[in-house]
C-alpha cells in the first residue's frame, strides 16, 4: 500500500536510529502527528509545553548522546519558537534535525493563515535546509538532511507544507530514480598528515612553558590529555564547554578560564611560551596570551577554526583523541616541571579559597554553599546541565567534575532557560544515569512549564533552582562592566517548591545553610522529579578571576552613584582593597 509523505518521513528518520522526537503537535503538522502515532512502539514523541523547550531538548539530547537531536514544530508560530534552541546548537556545533509544517502548498505567500515560509526564517541557523515537495521528494531529503547534520554538526531543517504531508502518489521525474540515496552516514580517519605532526611536535619539544586548552572537542580525550600534560609538563585549562574533558581532581588541570574561570588558568595563559589548544574555539580572545608571544599548535576537526583566535604555527585538522595520540608518540617528556608545578601550588591555594567560600554559613545562605553541597554528593554517572547567568560562575566553580560525569550549558550562545530542557533530554536519553539542573530563578522561570514534562514522562530529574530574586549576572555586568547602580534587574518571587508540587513532582526549599546538606540529602532520595528551591544572598557577586583596576573603578562609580544596595553586597567578593578605597 503507498505511504504518505509523512509516513515515508518518519520511517525514513526510524532507518536513520532516531528513536525521540520532541515537539508539540499542531494542524500544520497533523500528517506527521499520525505517521508518529502509528509508530509510536518504534519512535517515542515526548510533548513539550514550548517549541523553544522542544529545540533546547534536541540540542542536549545530541550534546549528551552524539547522536542527531530531532524536534518538531507546527506552521507558523510553532516553528518560529524554535529558532533560540536551534541557534544554541548551531552556535555550540550539535547535530540537530528541526521538522516544521508550512501553509497548504499552493496557498504559501498568499496572506493566507499562518503564512510563514520557514525555509527562509531558518536560512542563517542552517548548515541544510529544504521544503519537501511531494513524496518522491522525502527520501533523498531526510537523507541529507540528517547526514549533513551529522556531518557538519550543525542544524538541518525540513519543513513540509501541511496537505503534502497527507499526498500518497508518488509522482518523480524521471532523473529521481528511485531507492538512490542511503541512510548512510560514515567517519573519516580524521588524522593530521605526517609533517604537521612533526612540525608541531618540534614546536611543542622546544616549549619551556607550555599550556594545553581544551574544550568540548577534547571530551572524548581524557587519557590523550593528560598523556600529553604529563610529557609536556603542562597544565590542562578548560573552556566552559571542556569542563568534563579532564576531572577536576586530575594533577594537571587549572580548571576553567574565562570571568568564569580560575586565577592559576588565566596565569598560565599570560606566562606561557608555547599553547597546545585541542578542541575549542575559546572566544574571549582577551585571555589568550598577547599575539606573537606565544607559539601556537591548533587541533580541530573544522578546517576554518584553525586560527580563529590565535596566531598558529601548525594547524592538525583531525579527532582530538587520535591526533594527541599521535603527537604523544612524537614528543619528549620535559625533565623541568617548574610551569607545572606552579601551576598546581597555584590551583591548590584558589581551591583553598573556593573551599573558604563553599563552607560559609552566613545567612542569608552563600550560592556557593548549595552548590559544593550538590557536587560532593554527585555520584560518577552523573549528568549535569547548567543554566545562563551567575549559576553558571558557581557550577563552573564549585562543583567539580568527577570522572566519567557529563557536564555542559548553552556555551556560546549563553542563552537562558537551557538547563531544564537539557537535564529533560539527558533523563530521557539515559534513564539509567542520575541527572540533575543547576538553574538561576530567572532561567527556570522562562521555561519552567515543561517541569511537568518531567513529570508526565516520568523522569527524574533533580532540578536545584538557585533562587535570590534576581537577574543577577545583568546586575554585576552594570556594575562592574559599566559603573552604573543596577536597574531592572529585580525578579518578583516565586515559590518554585510549590510550583513542583503543582505540577505533581516534589518540591524543597533550602534557607537554612547549616541544614542545606541534610536537606539535599532528603531531596535527593525521592524516586521522581525534585525541584530543590535554595534561597540564597542575592549580594554575592560573581567576581572575575583577577579583578582589573578599571573593574574595580567602574564597581565604585556604581556605588557612588547611588547603588540601592551598596551596605548590602559581600566586600570579600571584590579581592580588591583598593574598591573600598575608591568609595
Amino acid at each position: 500500500m503507498a505511504k504518505t509523505a509523512a509516513e515515508i518521513l518518519v520511517d525514513r528518520l526510524i532507518e536513520w536510529g532516531v528513536d525521540t522526537i520532541f515537539g508539540i503537535p499542531g494542524d500544520g503538522i497533523n500528517g506527521i502527528m499520525e505517521a508518529l502515532r502509528q509508530r509510536q512502539e518504534r519512535i517515542r514523541f515526548i510533548q513539550v509545553r514550548h517549541e523553544e523547550s522542544a529545540a533546547l531538548m534536541a540540542c542536549g539530547y545530541a550534546k549528551f548522546t552524539g547522536r542527531l537531536g530531532v524536534c518538531l514544530a507546527t506552521s507558523g508560530p510553532g516553528g518560529i519558537h524554535l529558532l533560540n534552541g536551534l541557534y544554541d546548537a548551531k552556535l555550540d556545533g550539535q547535530p540537530v534535525l528541526a521538522i516544521t509544517g508550512m501553509a497548504y502548498h499552493d496557498l504559501i505567500n498568499t496572506h493566507t493563515q499562518q503564512d510563514v515560509e520557514l525555509d527562509k526564517l531558518f536560512i542563517d541557523a542552517c548548515v541544510y535546509n529544504n521544503r519537501i515537495m511531494g513524496p518522491a521528494h522525502v527520501v533523498n531529503t531526510v537523507d541529507l538532511a540528517c547526514r549533513t547534520a551529522l556531518a557538519y554538526r550543525g542544524v538541518s531543517h525540513i519543513t513540509v507544507p501541511s496537505d503534502i504531508q497527507d499526498i500518497k502518489h508518488d509522482e518523480r521525474s524521471k532523473r529521481n530514480v528511485k531507492h538512490h540515496s542511503a541512510d548512510i552516514f560514515t567517519h573519516s580517519a580524521r588524522l593530521p598528515n605526517e609533517a604537521d605532526l612533526e612540525r608541531a611536535a618540534e614546536i611543542l619539544n622546544k616549549g619551556k612553558k607550555v599550556v594545553i586548552l581544551a574544550g568540548q572537542g577534547a571530551l572524548h580525550a581524557t587519557d590523550e590529555l593528560e598523556e600529553a600534560a604529563e610529557l609536556l609538563g603542562a597544565p590542562i585549562v578548560k573552556a566552559l564547554l571542556g569542563k568534563a574533558c579532564v576531572p577536576d581532581d586530575s594533577p594537571y588541570t587549572t580548571g576553567g578560564i574565562g570571568l568564569l574561570g580560575t586565577r592559576p588558568s588565566q596565569d598560565a595563559l599570560e606566562n606561557c611560551d608555547t599553547m597546545l589548544i585541542v578542541g575549542t574555539s575559546f572566544p574571549y580572545i582577551e585571555f589568550y596570551p598577547k599575539p606573537g608571544e606565544a607559539k601556537a599548535i591548533q587541533i580541530d576537526l573544522d578546517p576554518k577554526r584553525i586560527g580563529l583566535r590565535y596566531q598558529i604555527d601548525v594547524g592538525l585538522i583531525g579527532d582530538s583523541a587520535r591526533s594527541l595520540a599521535e603527537l604523544c608518540k612524537r614528543i619528549k617528556r620535559k625533565s623541568d616541571r617548574n610551569f607545572l608545578q606552579k601551576a598546581q601550588k597555584g590551583m591548590r591555594e584558589w581551591n583553598k579559597r573556593m573551599q573558604e567560600q563553599g563552607t560559609l554559613k552566613d545567612k542569608p545562605m552563600r550560592p556557593q554553599l548549595i552548590a559544593r553541597e550538590l557536587g560532593k554528593r554527585l555520584p560518577s554517572n552523573a549528568i549535569v546541565a547548567s543554566d545562563s547567568g551567575t549559576i553558571t560562575t558557581w557550577w563552573a566553580r564549585h562543583i567539580p567534575v568527577k570522572r566519567g560525569q557529563m557536564h555542559s550549558c548553552s556555551g556560546n550562545l549563553a542563552t537562558m532557560a537551557c538547563g531544564l530542557p537539557y537535564a529533560i533530554a539527558a533523563a530521557a536519553a539515559h534513564p539509567d544515569r542520575p541527572v540533575f539542573a543547576f538553574v538561576g530563578d530567572g532561567g527556570f522561570s522562562m521555561l519552567m512549564a515543561d517541569f511537568v514534562t518531567a513529570v508526565k514522562y516520568q523522569l527524574p530529574i533533580r532540578v536545584i533552582v538557585i533562587k535570590n530574586n534576581v537577574l543577577g549576572q545583568i546586575k554585576w555586568e552594570q556594575m562592574v562592566f559599566l559603573g552604573n547602580p543596577e536597574y531592572g534587574v529585580d525578579l518578583h518571587p516565586i515559590d518554585f517548591a510549590a510550583f513542583a508540587r503543582a505540577c505533581g513532582g516534589t518540591g524543597f526549599t533550602i534557607e537554612d545553610p547549616k541544614r542545606c546538606g541534610s536537606m539535599l540529602d532528603e531531596a535527593l532520595k525521592v524516586d521522581g522529579p525534585v525541584v530543590i528551591e535554595a534561597v540564597v544572598d542575592p549580594f554575592t557577586a560573581p567576581m572575575p578571576a583577577k579583578v582589573k583596576v578599571e573593574q574595580a573603578v567602574k564597581f565604585a562609580e556604581s556605588l557612588a552613584r547611588g547603588e540601592p544596595n551598596r551596605g548590602k553586597i559581600a566586600w570579600e567578593n571584590m579581592v580588591e582593597d583598593r574598591v573600598r578605597e575608591l568609595v
